[in-house]
């Protein structure tokens, strides 16, 4: 059975002191024990975050990894480090990732496999263009999206593999993706999955939805049969709203 997951991406946001107090907001919650929260704060601060949540159900994931174990990579961070201060799983291939680093497939699979090959898990994102959108091209989009990444993972590499469907275009725009839409591309995702690695591959892979999640609008995402949680941006800086979202998990 697939879990039900929230998860919260800080992106670049929070110093220190923001770092502890939300996460401090966030232990006083009681979360349902069918839905797995995560929070991904900033790179500087995970340390102090895997600590600082030690023995409450949250876990803490990276925002980004490299795909080289160690090495001339200035600036990167491997699954070996994050490993050693208790991380163990990473977002990859999310749209700011792709759109401002330039990250292609090619790379974004390398990622992906190094990462399952370190023991980590993976909330692998994808989505398309307002303008994939327009002119209806949106399920073809995706499709080559994973063509050229998860799915030339070998079969028992999806035990690790969380997805993360982002349309781009909402995104920190305030539009949101129909409850509708999201359900029509996820049910299409899983058929794709369906078709490559079979039913029960498809059925227990967890699917999220990214893109303008608010307390407001996430009881009906999330009341979708194929969305299996959300990828939280803006409002998972705010504890009382992130909170509020997990509890729209049902």
């Amino acid at each position: 059975m697939r879990k039900k997951i929230v998860a919260g991406n800080w992106k670049m946001n929070n110093n220190l002191s923001e770092t502890i107090n939300l996460i401090n907001d966030l232990k006083i919650q009681i979360y349902k024990n069918n839905v797995k929260v995560m929070i991904a704060p900033a790179f500087t601060f995970l340390h102090d975050a895997v600590k600082q949540i030690d023995g409450f159900d949250i876990e803490v994931i990276s925002q980004n990894i490299n795909n080289n174990s160690s090495g001339a990579y200035t600036g990167e961070v491997s699954a070996e480090m994050l490993k050693s201060i208790g991380v163990n799983t990473t977002l990859i291939g999310h749209s700011e990732r792709r759109a401002y680093y330039n990250e292609d497939d090619e790379l974004l699979l390398n990622k992906l496999k190094y990462s399952i090959e370190c023991g980590m898990n993976v909330i692998f994102c994808f989505g398309e263009e307002l303008s994939d959108r327009k002119s209806q091209n949106h399920f073809t989009v995706v499709k080559n999206q994973l063509d050229n990444t998860v799915m030339k993972v070998d079969k028992s590499s999806w035990k690790k593999i969380i997805l993360a469907y982002e349309p781009v275009w909402a995104i920190g725009t305030g539009e949101t993706a129909s409850a509708e839409q999201a359900q029509e591309m996820h049910e299409f995702v899983r058929k794709c999955i369906s078709e490559s690695f079979g039913e029960e591959i498809s059925n227990n892979v967890s699917i999220l939805y990214g893109g303008s999640v608010k307390p407001n609008n996430a009881s009906e995402i999330f009341s979708k049969k194929d969305v299996d949680g959300g990828l939280i941006g803006g409002a998972a800086l705010n504890a009382s709203d992130f909170s509020k979202i997990v509890e729209s998990n049902r």
